[in-house]
């Protein structure tokens, strides 16, 4: 009996002693820390989105698969090619000055004293902190063609007013200005923390070689911000293709469909026209090229860490 128990204490001890050696585990305690993110990861974006390609393959009364037919049609209707154009040129362009006003702003706060960056920092993060809808209807107000401030300023000085949201490239340019306002401040604080990561005995070494200011730009700190400038980009791009709220409160998609970009494309189709699968298939349509796009990108940013490392 004694040597029986003593086994069993053994072997509990023993027991006790491989689970606690398994919690102990690093990767264990970080899997255990992250479940509740999967599981809301799992439950907002993995479900809605694989729902989503469901939708996607069935015909309008959602009872019976069509497979890629949906896409088909669209693709067969000019409204569509629009949409693609408009989506494509409203992405890249607000990207690319979102890009370049955040990083001109970035360096305009790295070169001025800690104690007035706090201040700047504040004022400048403000369009990016309001509700995207609550500052695009102020915007709205701004470009109304009965009461705008914008033509009113324009008329004192002798400048004819605009009609921002009654012709197709003025209603485009708008939405791109509204967007870049919105999320310039979003690159701005993003290129500010990677210059402060930047050693300034590279600034240093860059001077003492007689490297001028385009140079020491060029071979200093966009190599070594090129990374998060990547991943910026990427992630700005993918939430710029899937904006809502600024075109949906600003034009509507008007004129004539000309500024729908796919989400509200897809609001339209699916919600207001009853179409469900075909509003689910406009939704889908970039994520191909939106997932081979950030592939590359990310195995960009990792390879570079490696050789860093």
């Amino acid at each position: 009996m004694s040597a029986s128990g003593a086994t069993m204490t053994a072997g509990r001890t023993e027991g006790v002693t491989s689970l606690q050696r398994f919690t102990r585990r690093r990767s264990t305690i970080a899997f255990l820390m992250t479940l509740p993110l999967i599981a809301v990861i799992g439950g907002l974006v993995v479900y809605p989105a694989g729902y989503a390609m469901y939708l996607s393959t069935l015909n309008r009364r959602m009872t019976e698969f069509i497979g890629l037919e949906q896409f088909a049609i669209l693709l067969d209707t000019d409204t569509f090619w629009m949409v693609i154009a408009q989506s494509c040129i409203f992405a890249v362009s607000a990207v690319l000055l979102k890009a370049l006003i955040g990083f001109w702003l970035a360096h305009m706060l790295h070169d001025i004293p800690a104690k007035g960056q706090r201040k700047w920092r504040g004022m400048l993060l403000v369009p990016w902190v309001i509700p995207p809808a609550l500052s695009t209807l102020g915007w709205w107000w701004m470009f109304d063609p009965s009461y705008s401030s914008i033509n009113y300023l324009l008329n004192v000085f002798a400048v004819p007013s605009v009609p921002w949201l009654g012709e197709p490239w003025w209603a485009r340019t708008s939405v791109i200005i509204v967007n870049v306002w919105y999320g310039a401040p979003f690159f701005m604080i993003m290129y500010l923390a990677a210059l402060k990561s930047v050693p300034e005995q590279l600034y240093e070494a860059a001077a003492i070689d007689g490297a001028t200011g385009f140079q020491r730009l060029r071979y200093v700190t966009l190599p070594m911000m090129r990374n998060i400038i990547s991943i910026t980009v990427l992630f700005s791009l993918i939430v710029t293709f899937a904006n809502y709220d600024i075109v949906r409160v600003l034009t509507n998609g008007g004129p004539r469909d000309l500024t729908h970009v796919f989400a509200t494309y897809a609001f339209q189709v699916g919600i207001l026209s009853g179409n469900v699968p075909r509003g689910a298939a406009v939704s889908l349509f970039m994520f191909p090229l939106l997932a081979i796009f950030a592939f590359f990108v990310l195995r960009g940013v990792t390879r570079r860490n490696k050789e860093e490392s």
